[in-house]
């Protein structure tokens, strides 16, 4: 008997084309989270994994971001059972002298977070949590609420966690002092760059946070607040669905860059905005196609522990790639999806046909996320330079890499002591002892000239990197010019494909390629006239490091670059065609000679992550 992981999943079987097979999909989702609820009711602790913050604050959370979900589907006519156990939960959750209270708030606290989600439900249904509380429980519920936002909030999307509380104690009929309102307000203005873009915080990082927070909550507020603040919202999110479209691949996965990705489905979370705050952003049937197929792209995943609760990870359970602030309560912010649910059933969100993206053979250039999204054969790579994040966890990875794929995903390194061994997908490594590494982890310059784009970082103080990323779809093309005083042992990556038991794959190297063959993909990487003889390798990759998939095969380029400078060339193929072997990759493209890239780099635009952070005139 062989078993399958993703049998516990509750999207299982789930076709996910309708508001019913959204609306079963929000319950089948929400009901294994039944047996953790505490007691009183205020808790929901799922494990006894731990992240930075209280334990109390974790079992908020679990509590909490379901709501995102519930709300929405209840607004649209939905039957919950279980308001009830929310109600109770609330009251006790907020009263300082039952057991079960969440604790006090503090700066930048962790319960700011989750307090949003409380704002937003009782802002959107406050007949079933407001309306059923005795008179002491709303005047602990407001106390408590009141308390919470005098405290500073993180200098990025949280800001829009206090917001989202002020809605609803307004239509609670609540008085509180405006003006921190409107301050954040402001400061929010201040992260946005342009054309839809913001930053999230005033850093170069420009990731999913970008559609499932600031935008999110945008929209969320344009519906339930009429000022020039919503206006704004809206026309900003209508500038940005059109790039943002360019992340998801035909099948519906996107494009995983960046911190967060246990949010999973939150990736979606846009689309569903955008039917929440009735936006046609783009064709009701575009955005309906984005949000559902989308979904539908988890359902055959294995994103769930035995019991059908969602687990932390990405494609499987891994806390390896999870960040710190990452409890077994995080994943449910991906019920962020379900917005769409508040619409009615005429809504043409729901009565407009699912449509498929519009086709599109050519590279887009992003210049404020430093990105060139190439379509790949039904797959999307993020070509990639201007980010960093130094403060979290495989920050490097989920940022600095050249290359992100919808299919492919990414990886992060399991061990910092072993170079021999490291996946190293999408990445340049350097070595000075051939134990420990350093990649990229920021830019000093990004620059992007048509569909080029340009970096140059430093691995060492002494060690200058420029780095030259072009489309040349399904292929991409890497060069490197490296000046260092010493020599270095390199080792650069391709797309990692998964691996199969008992040795089933076919690897191939010999100097100056190497390539994988799987079940269903192909994996290569190909050395172009560089300066100095590279070895191929087929480097089977330390299990649980990539997102998608955990084991995998990456075919690597490996080679020692002396003292002096070196130019490295290299062209990068992964598709889901096994045949590939004996078509694209006998004919790779072209690269342009290294004068010619150096002009470029001189003319093209400073990516909009890489310069200082402006405030909206």
């Amino acid at each position: 008997m062989t078993y399958d992981p993703a049998c516990a999943n509750p999207l299982v079987g789930n076709p996910l084309e309708t508001r019913s097979d959204m609306q079963h999909a929000l319950l089948d989702l929400f009901d294994p989270l039944l047996p953790y609820f505490s007691k009183g009711n205020a808790r929901v602790r799922l494990d006894a994994a731990a992240a930075h913050f209280d334990r109390a604050a974790a079992d908020l959370e679990g509590f909490a971001r379901p709501l995102w979900g519930l709300a929405p589907f209840a607004a649209g006519g939905g039957d919950f059972p279980h308001w009830r156990r929310y109600a109770e939960g609330i009251a006790n959750g907020t009263d300082p002298s039952h057991p079960e209270f969440w604790g006090n708030v503090g700066n930048r606290d962790q319960r700011m977070v989750e307090l949003a989600a409380l704002g937003f439900a009782l802002a959107l249904i406050p007949e079933k949590l407001w309306d059923p509380q005795s008179g002491r429980a709303r005047d602990n519920l407001v106390t408590y609420l009141l308390q919470a936002r005098k405290f500073d909030y993180a200098e990025n999307n949280w800001k829009f966690f206090r917001i989202l509380v002020d809605i609803a104690l307004d239509r609670l009929g609540v008085e509180f002092d405006r003006s921190l309102t409107d301050a954040y307000l402001s400061e929010l203005d201040g992260f946005y760059i342009a054309d839809g873009w913001y930053r999230d915080g005033n850093v170069r990082r420009v990731d999913h946070y970008i559609p499932f927070a600031m935008h999110f909550y945008g929209l969320i507020y344009s519906r339930l607040v009429e000022d020039d603040h919503a206006k704004r919202y809206r026309e900003r999110a209508l500038a940005f669905a059109e790039d943002f479209r360019h992340w998801f691949a035909e099948d519906g996965a996107t494009v995983p860059f960046g911190r967060s990705l246990t949010y999973r489905f939150a990736c979606a979370g846009f689309w569903s905005a955008l039917a929440f705050a009735d936006l046609e952003a783009l064709p009701w049937g575009e955005i309906k196609g984005l949000c559902l197929r989308h979904l539908r792209w988890w359902a055959d995943k294995p994103i769930t522990h035995r019991d059908g609760v969602l687990s932390v990870g990405y494609g499987y359970p891994n806390l390896l790639m999870s960040e710190n602030y990452n409890s077994a309560g995080s994943p449910y912010w991906a019920f962020k999806a379900f917005l769409p649910l508040a619409a009615s059933k005429d809504h043409p969100f729901w009565t407009s046909r699912e449509s498929s993206p519009r086709p599109s053979s050519d590279p887009v250039a992003l210049s404020h996320p430093g990105m060139v999204m190439m379509p790949a054969r039904g797959d999307v790579v993020a070509l990639s330079s201007g980010q960093e994040n130094r403060q979290m966890r495989f920050g490097s990875e989920k940022y600095a890499k050249f290359a992100y794929s919808a299919r492919y995903g990414f990886s992060v390194e399991s061990d910092e002591r072993a170079f021999g061994g490291g996946a190293f997908d999408s990445m340049l490594a350097f070595s000075d002892d051939g134990i420990h590494y350093r990649v990229r982890e920021a830019n000093e310059e990004a620059r992007l000239v048509g569909n080029v784009l340009f970096s140059r970082w430093s691995p060492w103080p002494d060690v200058t990197v420029e780095t030259w990323l072009l489309p040349g779809s399904p292929w991409h093309l890497r060069v490197h010019r490296i000046t260092t005083p010493r020599p270095l042992e390199t080792a650069e990556g391709g797309f990692a494909i998964t691996r199969r038991d008992f040795e089933a794959d076919t690897l191939s190297a010999q100097t100056g390629w190497a390539y994988a063959i799987g079940k269903q993909d192909f994996s290569g990487i190909r050395d172009l006239c560089s300066t100095v003889t590279r070895q191929g390798l087929a480097q089977k990759a330390p299990p649980n490091t990539n997102l998608i998939t955990a084991k995998t095969l990456v075919p690597q380029l490996r080679g020692t670059i002396p003292a002096g400078e070196t130019i490295l060339r290299c062209a990068v193929l992964a598709v889901r065609d096994i045949s590939a072997v004996s078509g694209d990759w006998d004919v790779p493209p072209a690269v342009p000679e290294i004068a010619e890239l150096r002009g470029l780099a001189e003319q093209g635009v400073r990516v909009s992550a890489m310069q200082a952070p402006g405030r909206m005139p």
